[in-house]
């Protein structure tokens, strides 16, 4: 009976007599149109035939492939299709079952057209919307075999183009179909996304020399549609788009492994146009993340060349200044942290020579690549610091100057395994990085911006030897100042006429900034004034000092900063007459010149005209007579300088008294005026002109010794007797009397005594305490003595061993 059943067209069931009928006898004549909608509608009528409609058609398909006849396998595809958009019923799952059986048996065969064939049927089935959830579907296999695709290397280059964009439409299509579906195989597994990945990359590296253009994909044109690099990009977006927070790891862990593989990182070019496709893919809340990956490469990679590690740090690079906000994410000084051990690392690198790799061994160092890597982290760490609100840079800027080694401050810092030139190496690198940080950096109150911690360290700097060193710290100090963007217009030392000209922008000095100045001003000046003395200052130097004076004149002067501004410049003008000082002919020329230019524009900007004409006489007479006292003539490639330096005196010189003259008639203090400004030397000047670690500890243990109180001869105490006793309760009744008077003629002084002898007085009073209030803290607040022994100083004195509390001998009563 079976038999007739299958022999007997009237006889077999209606569905496959439906399905029959939308074949032609001819395969070119297609789908049969009538037909076809009489089975759409008895599928929709009858939606329980619907999974046996999906079989039968999957039958005659798998039999038409075996035969050949892919004219009938393009409309069985079709009519499957069809009936898929069509019915969404809750038995349509077992049709797709079905329907992705066929399209797994297309993607198999050898033909490449079938293969876009099923491709093309996946990526519409993944364009629909299912009404109920699949529990058991898997996409395995797809994955693999789009990814596959994605590779091909078929002899034919337009139909291994083909092959390749219909894997990249599947792995689309695949990622479309179960990102969104929790009851599906979760697309974000490791597994799945180290065969997507590496196949969207290899097809996104094919066509490199197409840029990414913009943070979003753009409406192409049809020419570009047809790209595999554009439709690889357009997939890839959308792919890290949809990624959530717990899958971006898993996500970009594929990139960083296929730039290592391909040796990618070297090139920097290919790496960062993947890093900026994802940076502007994700969702923004979500680059912290991408960053701390990076970095943990970095990590990773710190035995690797130094142009793979320049090339990861070029990648931060890009990627930090994309994600501007929230880049560095909740760890800020972790990142500034992981950037400055890798700077560290390359300083150690470069001066051992070789590091010891793990794979081949002892590694030769290349010094320029070395170099390179460096300027690149730094350039990084300004990057960063970029993307940070004021108050977040501060601290950063404040973490990097406890990284810098400062024999006297940090003297245990771990050795870098080269001696000082390590420690000058790591110094200067960890300068720029702060200079970096520091680019661009406006606060509006400068006391909190910058504390103590900060600023004594910086300035101890300045008063190293090292010219490169000086010269960093200068830039700094510059950068932190200028909060008007003035620094462009004093780049350079010039007689300017007119300041108008430069368009400055002045505001008024703020209550924090002359706070700020109150407590610093008088170490600015001192350092100013000591770094105009150091014979290896050349050009950069000088200028950098009279930018410094410039700025600060606009950006923290109240009258009496000008005041003591005005002192400084002409201490330096003494500074270069004097004959105690060994500076060479040019930088007393330079230092000259420094002082004019710095005068001629301060008396500009107080606007007292007698002060003016002061300044522009003594110009115009140097200009007559001495004109290498002038920057035009000094601050040039071949300064015009002469031999030997003669007496200067007279009209070419600025006089103190009578600039002292002028201001004062315009309110200034005259008293202060005309004090010369003469620099406080203390004992952070000795410190800072160290050669070595071990020399600057015997100088502390020098200053130790001689403020010792265990030094100081100890009076004897007075004898206490029976005579003495009688004296005092005799003479009690005398004391008594002499007190009474003493406070009448103290009660009557303040009645009758002018303000300015009560004043004296008091001044003398709260002077005399405060002296003997510094000796007791001499005394009492000193470092713990050392229980190592006998610590000899440089001038050979010999301090006794103190003793440890454990050795101590207390009293019974003390104990318990």
């Amino acid at each position: 009976m079976t038999g007739v059943c299958g022999c007997c067209g009237a006889l077999r069931p209606r569905y496959k007599r439906l399905v029959d009928n939308i074949f032609p006898e001819d395969p070119e004549d297609g789908l049969v149109k009538a037909n076809m909608e009489k089975l759409t509608f008895y599928a929709l009528s009858a939606p329980e035939k619907l999974d046996r409609i999906g079989a039968y058609l999957s039958e005659r398909l798998s039999r038409d492939v075996a035969r050949h006849r892919y004219g009938y396998v393009c409309i069985a595809m079709e009519a499957l299709d069809q009936l898929l958009m069509a019915c969404h019923c809750q038995s349509i799952n077992l049709f797709v079952e079905s329907f992705l059986k066929m399209v797994r048996k297309l993607l198999e065969a050898d033909k490449p057209n079938l293969q876009i064939l099923g491709t093309n049927s996946f990526v519409k089935f993944a364009n629909i919307e299912e009404d109920t959830p699949s529990y058991h579907r898997s996409y395995d296999f797809f994955v693999s075999r789009f990814s596959e695709m994605c590779h091909s290397n078929y002899e034919d280059p337009d139909i291994r183009t083909k092959i390749r964009m219909a894997g990249i439409k599947g792995l689309q299509g695949v990622v479309r179909k179960t990102v969104n579906d929790e009851l599906q195989a979760n697309i974000w597994d490791p597994q799945h996304m180290d065969k997507i990945v590496p196949s969207l990359l290899f097809n996104l590296q094919s066509g490199e020399g197409t840029e990414s253009r913009s943070p979003s994909p753009l409406q192409a044109s049809e020419k570009e549609k047809e790209s595999p690099a554009e439709l690889t990009e357009r997939c890839f977006r959308e792919l890290l788009g949809r990624a959530a927070y717990g899958n971006i790891k898993n996500a970009v862990t594929p990139v960083l492994m296929h730039l290592d593989n391909h040796s990618l990182w070297e090139g920097k070019t290919f790496a960062v146009r993947c890093f900026k496709i994802i940076m502007y893919s994700i969702q923004s809340q979500h680059s912290h993340l991408v960053i701390q990956q990076l970095l943990g490469h970095l990590d990773a990679n710190s035995k690797s060349s130094a142009t793979v590690r320049a090339g990861i740090v070029e990648v931060l690079l890009e990627a930090a200044a994309i994600a501007a906000s929230g880049s560095v994410g909740p760890t800020v000084l972790e990142v500034f942290n992981t950037l400055l051990r890798h700077l560290r690392l390359s300083v150690d690198y470069e001066l051992t020579g070789s590091y010891d790799c793990t794979n081949i061994g002892t590694k030769i160092i290349k010094e320029h690549e070395e170099r390179q890597l460096q300027e690149a982290v730094i350039r990084t760490i300004g990057s960063f610091a970029n993307t940070l609100p004021t108050y977040q840079r501060s601290e950063v800027m404040l973490f990097i100057m406890g990284k810098i080694p400062i024999p006297g401050v940090h003297p245990t810092l771990p050795s870098t395994g080269s001696g000082p030139e390590g420690n000058r190496m790591i110094q200067v690198m960890l300068l720029k990085s702060l200079r970096q940080v520091t680019c661009g950096f406006q606060t509006t109150n400068m006391l909190t911006a910058l504390p103590n911690s900060f600023l004594d360290p910086l300035l101890s700097f300045a008063l190293l030897e090292d010219a490169e060193i000086r010269l960093l710290v200068l830039e700094i100090l510059v950068s932190l100042i200028d909060r008007h963007d003035n620094l462009p217009k004093f780049s350079t030392i010039s007689i300017i006429s007119d300041i108008s000209v430069l368009k400055l922008k002045v505001d008024k000095c703020s209550r924090q900034d002359n706070l700020f100045m109150k407590k610093h001003a008088q170490h600015l000046y001192r350092h100013i004034y000591l770094c105009s003395k150091e014979q290896s200052s050349v050009q950069p130097h000088f200028e950098k000092l009279y930018t410094l004076l410039a700025l600060i004149s606009m950006e923290l002067a109240n009258e009496e900063v000008v005041v003591d501004l005005i002192r400084v410049a002409l201490a330096l003008q003494d500074l270069a007459l004097s004959s105690e000082e060994t500076l060479p002919v040019y930088n007393r020329c330079a230092v000259h010149a420094l002082s004019s230019a710095y005068l001629n524009l301060i008396s500009q900007l107080t606007t007292v005209p007698a002060f003016c004409q002061h300044v522009h006489e003594v110009i115009e007479m140097r200009l007559k007579e001495s004109p290498y006292l002038l920057p035009e003539d000094v601050f040039i490639e071949n300064p015009k300088i002469p031999k030997t330096l003669e007496k200067l005196e007279g009209e070419l010189l600025f006089q103190q008294a009578k600039i002292t003259e002028v201001l004062g008639g315009s309110g200034y203090n005259t008293e202060r005026l005309a004090t010369p400004y003469v620099p406080q030397f203390t004992d952070e000047d000795r410190l800072s002109k160290r050669k070595s670690v071990g020399e600057t500890i015997s100088l502390q243990v020098e200053v130790e010794s001689r403020n010792s109180p265990e030094k100081e001869e100890r009076t004897p105490a007075e004898e206490i007797t029976f005579e003495t006793l009688k004296n005092a309760i005799v003479d009690s009744v005398g004391v008594e009397e002499q007190e009474k008077e003493r406070r009448r003629q103290v009660v009557e002084k303040f009645q009758k005594a002018p303000f300015e002898e009560i004043a004296a007085h008091c001044g003398a009073r709260a002077t005399m305490l405060q002296s003997k209030l510094n000796q007791i803290f001499e005394i009492t607040i000193r470092p713990p003595p050392s229980p190592s022994g006998t610590i000899t100083s440089s001038y050979g004195q010999t301090q006794s061993r103190s003793v440890p509390v454990y050795e101590m001998k207390f009293p019974d009563l003390c104990v318990y």
